[in-house]
């Protein structure tokens, strides 16, 4: 919360004065961050698809998501709380990120978000291809020691290479183990589904660290059996929450470059999210969203309430401390 002698929040323009298709064109049409003078969260786009293996697009991702976020409002009752009253929201535009080397995109990244969180900001990242959550952990590990990854996604995401690269969007979390960058006993997918390379994907996977909640488990546990996994999981230590938009189903989210049938409902992913309240999510990112396959916005939308119900927990958890 803010303390008694600083200002209060600003918040987004208001939607009785000034007309949803107009104003400004940042995340839920909230300040820039040089219109603030410090950011309790601040949203930044990762503007960046170089390491996609199928359908390319989610560097436009980040204005997509900003565009499709005009609806949101100031108070959410679901969790009983103002997300952009109790904590300073800003949006921190987009990185110009190298789109021809990914090394040094990945080196751009962790140096803007170490920058943007140097004064005890969350980030809370747009993106672009899941390629970029590898430097995000990089910068938060520097800061709060060994994570835990609560990663929602068809895919586990920790393959080791594609074509001999040692980074792309299927191999972020593989490296971060490598690194030491997680907590091994405190990480977990959540969502995936559909066909793998092979049994040795999964027992790979075990090893570097994660367990899984499938998608097909949210018919047999329902929403409350799978928060209850994943608190138990995460335990009371810094957590990294990282959502691929292809954890959705197909129908709710068409517009990413690698859909797979079978995924969650949005109100089973809002849901679950919402059960996050009081964990110590120290940072997050909602990527690999993919505009020009967006019939009606429909992907751009579920990405904006999946963003805005992040913002959600951390203003709860906030209320709550």
């Amino acid at each position: 919360m803010p303390s008694p002698s600083s200002p209060p929040p600003q918040g987004p323009v208001d939607a009785t004065r000034v007309p949803r298709y107009g104003g400004p064109t940042t995340f839920a049409r909230l300040p820039r961050l040089d219109e603030v003078s410090r950011a309790d969260v601040a949203v930044v786009g990762l503007p960046f698809d170089s390491g996609v293996s199928y359908r390319p697009g989610a560097r436009f991702g980040p204005g997509h998501i900003r565009a499709s976020s005009k609806l949101l409002r100031p108070y959410n009752p679901a969790l009983g709380v103002s997300p952009f009253a109790a904590q300073q929201v800003a949006d921190a535009g987009d990185l110009g990120l190298n789109p021809f080397d990914i090394g040094e995109a990945l080196r751009e990244t962790e140096t803007a978000l170490t920058r943007l969180t140097e004064d005890g900001a969350t980030v809370m990242a747009l993106g672009g291809d899941h390629t970029l959550a590898l430097p995000a952990l990089r910068a938060l590990a520097r800061q709060h020691g060994k994570l835990a990854v609560l990663h929602f996604d068809a895919h586990l995401d920790t393959w080791d290479t594609y074509f001999g690269a040692p980074y792309t969007h299927g191999t972020p979390f593989r490296r971060a183990s490598e690194e030491g960058l997680l907590d091994l006993e405190r990480c977990l997918h959540v969502g995936t589904r559909g066909p793998l390379y092979s049994e040795q994907d999964l027992e790979d996977d075990a090893v570097l660290g994660f367990q899984v909640v499938r998608a097909d488990d949210y018919e047999v546990d329902g929403v409350a059996g799978a928060v209850d996994r994943v608190r138990r999981r995460l335990g009371d230590g810094p957590v990294y929450v990282s959502v691929d938009i292809d954890v959705l189903d197909p129908a709710a989210a068409p517009g990413t470059g690698t859909p797979e049938a079978g995924g969650l409902t949005s109100r089973e992913l809002l849901n679950t999210l919402r059960g996050l309240t009081g964990l110590n999510v120290v940072g997050a990112d909602v990527v690999e969203v993919a505009p020009a396959y967006d019939h009606a916005e429909i992907t751009g939308i579920a990405a904006a309430h999946v963003t805005y119900e992040l913002l959600s927990v951390l203003a709860a958890t906030r209320k709550g401390r």
